[in-house]
């Protein structure tokens, strides 16, 4: 083992880990996961289109149905709309949903954005799954394998780790206390209240 722990290494490789507010799938690296606990009683729903400026500053615009070429050019202002993977054409709206969860690794509350088809289909096939029909009691583990084209995403459900009812929902009603709100996602606001 090296002087540096893997979490360590992790936040400054800038990948995996899940250590800021908002976590993704897509920030998993090759055999990674997430083990996390859904908190949120229903996701947030919209299409996200990238923008940036000539000078490669990023921003996510939200939209709460699929957003016509005009909807986008209105609402990007000063900002161009992403080109695709293969630089080819501007890249597609996408379709997301956004819910907070408790994050394992760190014991906190964190904003999950869900952009993968495959991932929201499994989620979708877990839900309507009679033993999983409240899906706040269960765990989640999110893994990836593979990289850029030849990803692969998978959510899983898992038993909720012993004795951590108590703590999840502790920093769920702290979040909560603090004003944690996903509708802030649409207006560009702070969706952790007051603090990350």
């Amino acid at each position: 083992m090296g002087f540096i722990s893997t979490k360590a290494s992790k936040i400054a490789a800038g990948n995996g880990g899940g250590t800021g507010g908002y976590m993704t799938a897509s920030k998993l690296g090759d055999g990674e996961s997430y083990h996390i606990a859904i908190l949120s009683e229903e996701p947030l729903e919209y299409f996200t289109v990238w923008g940036e400026t000539d000078d490669g500053q990023r921003k996510p615009f939200r939209f709460p149905d699929e957003p016509t070429a005009d909807d986008i050019t209105k609402e990007l202002g000063d900002y161009k709309q992403r080109m695709n993977y293969e630089g080819t054409e501007l890249k597609k709206p996408t379709f997301a949903l956004a819910f907070f969860c408790f994050d394992y690794a760190d014991s906190k509350v964190k904003l999950f954005e869900m952009d993968k088809k495959t991932l929201i289909k499994e989620l979708d096939n877990i839900c309507k799954h009679e033993a999983y029909s409240n899906i706040q009691e269960w765990d989640m583990v999110v893994s990836r394998t593979g990289l850029k084209l030849d990803t692969e995403y998978k959510i899983l459900p898992a038993p909720r780790k012993k004795g951590m009812q108590e703590t999840v929902d502790a920093a769920w009603s702290d979040a909560q206390g603090k004003g944690y709100d996903l509708n802030q996602l649409m207006v560009g606001g702070n969706p952790f209240g007051e603090t990350l």
